[in-house]
C-alpha cells in the first residue's frame, strides 16, 4: 500500500493546471475554490472539508431516522455505514493501481471518479434491489453471504504474515480486469484531453481514460461481492442497506484524495476490517439459528475494531518516526 500513496504523488506533479469546482459537484458535496498555486496542497484540504461534510451530512440522516423512526434502525445505518466507508478502502487503494498504470493525468481523475460513482450508485441499487428480493424468497441465501464474508475476512487474516511486497508490485498489465475491459474496446495509448474516445486515421477509439473507467467500474462490481452481503449482515432493512451505501460511495471521490496521501498510514486498518467482516459473518450464521445479538453491540465491535486499527496504525507510523529521529 505504500506503493499506492508514492503513485498518488507522482501523478501530482504530472498535473499542469486545474479550473476552478463548483460549489456541488456529484460524488463530493460542498467545495471550495482551488487555484493553481500550490494546487496539491490545496486539493488535499480541499478533499478533507468534502469528506466532513459528507461524514456530517451522513450522521445528520442518523440522527433524523433516530428522531422519526427510532434508535434501532439508527443504530444500524451508523454500523452499516461504518461497515461500506471501511470497505471503500480497498476499493479506493485499486483505484489508486489504476490510475498510475493507465497514467491518467491528475487533473483527469476527477473525471473518471465521478463516472464511476455514477455508475456504482446504479450498479449498488441493482444489486441491493436483487439481495432484497432474494432474501424475502429464500432466507437461506444469508448463509451465502455469510460464507462469502467469513472466507473474506479469513483470507486477509491468514494472510499477514506473508510477504506484501509481492502483492504491491503486481503487473497491473497481467491484471485480469485490466485484461478484461482492454479487450472490450477498440483502443489507443495516447490520451486526447479529458475525451474517452478520439478519432486515430479516421477510426473511432477509446483513450486510456475511458478503458481506465471501466476498469474501475468493474473493480467496483467485484468489492460489491464484500460490501452489499456485509451491509446485510448488519440490517435486512432495504433502505437503511441503500441509504449506507449511497452515503459511503458520495464520499468516495474526495475520500480517494486524502488516501493517496495517506495510502501508507493506514497499516493495520485492512486486519481490523477483516475481522469486522469475520465477526458480520459470524452474527448472520447465528441469527439464522435464532441467536438474536443486539444491534448495540454489532456497532460496538465495529466502532471498536475500525477506530483501533486507525488508532494502532497511527502509532505506529510516530513510533516509526521517533525511532528514525534517534539514529
Amino acid at each position: 500500500k505504500s506503493s499506492s500513496s508514492s503513485t498518488a504523488s507522482t501523478s501530482s506533479s504530472k498535473s499542469q493546471s486545474q479550473s476552478s469546482q463548483p460549489i456541488f459537484q456529484a460524488g463530493s458535496g460542498p467545495t471550495i475554490t482551488i487555484d493553481e498555486n500550490d494546487l496539491s496542497e490545496q486539493i488535499y484540504a480541499a478533499a478533507i472539508t468534502r469528506t466532513l461534510s459528507w461524514v456530517a451530512a451522513a450522521a445528520l440522516f442518523g440522527i433524523g431516522l433516530f428522531l422519526s423512526v427510532g434508535p434501532d434502525t439508527a443504530e444500524e445505518f451508523f454500523a452499516g455505514y461504518l461497515v461500506e466507508q471501511s470497505l471503500s478502502i480497498d476499493n479506493l487503494f485499486v483505484f489508486l493501481l489504476l490510475f498510475d498504470y493507465f497514467d491518467v493525468p491528475l487533473q483527469n481523475q476527477d473525471r473518471v471518479l465521478n463516472y464511476g460513482i455514477y455508475g456504482a450508485i446504479v450498479m449498488r441499487a441493482v444489486m441491493i434491489g436483487l439481495g432484497s428480493v432474494a432474501l424475502s424468497q429464500f432466507h437461506g441465501i444469508l448463509l451465502v453471504f455469510a460464507g462469502i464474508l467469513i472466507y473474506s475476512s479469513a483470507n486477509v487474516i491468514l494472510n499477514l504474515g506473508g510477504d506484501d511486497d509481492g502483492e504491491e508490485e503486481e503487473d497491473m498489465g497481467e491484471n485480469s480486469i485490466v485484461k478484461f475491459s482492454r479487450n472490450l474496446f477498440d483502443s489507443t495509448n495516447e490520451f486526447d484531453g479529458d475525451r474517452f474516445f478520439t478519432m486515430v486515421n479516421g477510426v473511432k477509439k477509446a483513450t486510456p481514460l475511458f478503458i481506465c473507467l471501466i476498469a474501475v467500474e468493474i473493480s467496483d462490481v467485484v468489492f460489491a461481492v464484500d460490501s452489499i452481503p456485509a451491509v446485510f449482515g448488519v440490517t435486512e432493512n432495504p433502505l437503511i442497506v441503500f441509504t449506507s451505501n449511497m452515503f459511503a460511495i458520495m464520499g468516495l471521490r474526495s475520500l480517494y484524495t486524502i488516501l493517496s496521501k495517506a495510502a501508507s498510514d493506514l497499516e493495520y486498518l485492512e486486519p481490523a476490517v477483516a475481522v469486522v467482516l469475520g465477526f458480520i459473518g459470524s452474527k448472520m450464521v447465528a441469527e439464522y439459528f435464532g441467536i438474536y445479538i443486539p444491534t448495540e453491540l454489532s456497532l460496538g465491535v465495529v466502532l471498536t475494531f475500525l477506530s483501533g486499527g486507525v488508532g494502532l496504525s497511527i502509532y505506529s507510523k510516530n513510533k516509526k518516526k521517533l525511532e528514525q529521529s534517534q539514529r
